[in-house]
């Protein structure tokens, strides 16, 4: 009689099947953390902006928004301000989209702008592990 694995695997695989509970106005909790993380990761690593080179303001897409402490990865982002004028660098900016994670750690999708039609787009492959989130690579996707 072998009802009783049949039972434990039913068992197993309900409980993977069930989402993470939603925090309030935002992604599940326990992505949010690392989705700030990974960000950091790549704005350090990939296009290596911190205190000696500050980064350009900062757009979301899709209408992500992580909540993030920059300061805490030593960053300094500010929101990009579509209306700023070209004279003050208002047409350069770095974007995000939110990670995907999956078993080899997460991929992100990430541009910079330099001008009106200047800018390169990558995907970058972040690990997770004793050092927290690095970039083990990043490939373009497209270059304007």
């Amino acid at each position: 009689m072998r009802p009783v694995p049949a039972l434990i695997a039913s068992v197993l695989l309900t409980g993977c099947a069930t989402p993470a509970e939603p925090a309030p106005d935002g992604p599940p909790a326990a992505q949010d953390g690392d989705d700030c993380a990974v960000i950091a990761a790549v704005a350090r690593e990939h296009f290596r902006f911190g205190p000696d080179n500050p980064p350009p303001p900062v757009r979301f897409m899709g209408g992500y928004a992580p909540r993030c402490d920059w300061s805490r990865y030593g960053l300094a982002f500010t929101p990009y301000d579509r209306d700023a004028p070209e004279s003050s660098g208002g047409r350069r900016w770095v974007s995000f989209e939110r990670p995907r994670y999956d078993g080899q750690g997460a991929l992100i999708k990430v541009g910079v702008m330099h001008g009106p039609l200047a800018g390169q787009g990558s995907e970058c492959r972040v690990r997770s592990g004793f050092a927290g989130w690095t970039v083990s690579e990043c490939r373009a996707t497209w270059v304007s």
